[in-house]
């Protein structure tokens, strides 16, 4: 199947940036959320995206135009009937992405390949919620999408290798490099290397070891890693890690990856990371 036509379910700084570089790749796009102002935002920073790339020379006025003009916003899922590939980028809570799959299911037509963005739950769950279980398959990007060039291939029980080299193919021709994640496990391979790392690091404040701050020196310095760990939350958001963290417990019952109490204060304090203007560090000024 030649996939034309990509509709993303879900307009944050997910399902934006997937919107873009499908985009980007000469997909028209179908972008939708709850709210036509959710959509709207998502425009606005693609939009700030691009521009910035003119000023830098990396894109054209023209080429700006083309990707804005291959996007079309809409609060109605009916749009997507047509779509052949469904990326759903919406809350990581997976009531509610499985009353998701449902709709999309009777929505889109029998070809259509419905993909999750989730970061670790179930892709067999999402899919036994349809009547297309090999058209199901995680397709994990990472935020953000336009920058981030990895791309999860994960496989349900059900998913065939059919649905699984298109998706590829896909994340390829939007110049992504793919690794494929065999089996339907919590967490993938990504955030169950990274999660843990993060509950060490947290672990290493509450105890008195060292700071947020030289945790995060040590990993950029120590280990060339970009980002420190108490700042890569801060940027993903915090209570996404929470609520992942809470899943896999709820997967495993195992008390390792129980969320620590300095998580759950910060997440009672509603300091979720930049998007509130505080996480375990603060951004207001």
């Amino acid at each position: 199947m030649a996939v034309k036509t990509v509709a993303v379910l879900g307009a944050g700084a997910m399902g934006g940036g997937i919107a873009q570089v499908a985009a980007q790749s000469g997909y028209n796009v179908i972008l939708n959320d709850v709210d036509i102002k959710f959509v709207n935002k998502a425009m606005e920073r693609i939009d700030a995206f691009m521009q910035k790339g003119i000023e830098k020379g990396k894109f054209t006025p023209e080429q700006k135009e083309q990707v804005l003009g291959r996007i079309n916003g809409t609060t109605d899922m009916n749009q997507f009937a047509d779509a052949d590939l469904v990326i759903e980028a919406i809350i990581e809570d997976l009531n509610v992405k499985k009353n998701a799959f449902k709709e999309l299911d009777n929505i889109c037509k029998p070809e259509t390949i419905i993909a999750t963005n989730t970061s670790s739950m179930s892709i067999t769950v999402l899919a036994n919620e349809t009547q297309r279980p090999a058209q199901v398959v995680g397709m994990h990007f990472f935020n953000p999408p336009p920058i981030m060039r990895l791309v999860e291939i994960i496989r349900g029980y059900y998913t065939s290798d059919e649905t699984v080299a298109i998706v590829a193919d896909v994340a390829k021709s939007m110049r992504k490099s793919t690794i494929e994640v065999k089996k339907d496990y919590p967490g993938f391979v990504v955030n169950r290397l990274m999660l843990v790392q993060y509950l060490e690091a947290i672990r290493l404040v509450e105890n008195g070891v060292a700071t947020p701050e030289d945790v995060d020196a040590a990993l950029k310095l120590g280990l060339n890693h970009p980002m420190g760990q108490f700042e890569l939350q801060d940027f993903a958001g915090v209570d996404i890690g929470y609520h992942v963290l809470n899943y896999l417990y709820d997967e495993h019952k195992e008390a390792f990856w129980t969320p620590p109490q300095s998580l759950k204060s910060l997440i009672n304090a509603g300091r979720f990371g930049r998007k509130t203007g505080a996480g375990w560090y603060d951004y207001k000024k």
